[in-house]
């Protein structure tokens, strides 16, 4: 299914676990590691798609996930002439994409690489939020960084249990008269989010 530009209507999936890390996949027999893709069906939405996909590639169900955000409009890729078949060539030109953002909720055992006979991955990972984009198919990278541009203002904030949150940033007053200083902060670490030109 094309639309008059010769673009195939698809969806992109960004997983995020608890700690804001995306699961990030190694396409079968290859080097090349990408997020969960795939066609939209006639008759079929967006989510839809987007869940039926999360199935068939990663195995998780709709109660194995929250949904976060999605992207406002369709990003696009051209896909170069020798990845496209050549009954094909002249009239397909790539990908239009909405990008869904989902967390987790699940169990990483709730994730199964063979839920059908046709496995999109051979392997998978937890990677940092902004994916490295030169293990990434070069022509997909432009829309890859969109989309991770786009959603990344609505990533979860992290919570820290930090000990020192509630009585530490206070005085505390003993038995005998006397206040503790306030404890200094703890730093957060491992959690800064490095923007793409930065990767």
């Amino acid at each position: 299914m094309l639309d008059r530009e010769g673009f195939r209507p698809n969806v992109g999936v960004v997983l995020l676990n608890a700690r804001n890390q995306v699961f990030w996949g190694k396409r079968l027999r290859t080097h090349s590691w990408q997020f969960p893709q795939g066609g939209i069906k006639h008759g079929e939405t967006p989510e839809q798609a987007m869940f039926r996909e999360l199935h068939e590639e990663v195995g998780l169900r709709p109660e194995h996930v929250q949904i976060l955000a999605r992207t406002r409009d369709w990003l696009r890729y051209e896909v170069p002439d020798h990845f496209i078949r050549k009954d094909a060539r002249g009239h397909y030109r790539g990908q239009k994409q909405i990008w869904f953002l989902l967390r987790l909720v699940g169990r990483d055992s709730d994730m199964n690489l063979r839920a059908t006979d046709h496995p999109e991955f051979d392997a998978w990972r937890w990677n940092d939020y902004w994916v490295p984009l030169d293990v990434v198919i070069e022509f997909k990278r432009n829309v890859y960084e969109m989309a991770l541009t786009e959603l990344s203002r609505f990533l979860p904030r992290m919570h820290h249990h930090n000990r020192y949150l509630r009585a530490g940033m206070r005085s505390q007053r003993h038995d005998d008269g006397d206040f503790d200083a306030p404890a200094a902060p703890r730093p957060a670490d491992g959690n800064a989010l490095t923007p793409p030109d930065k990767v």
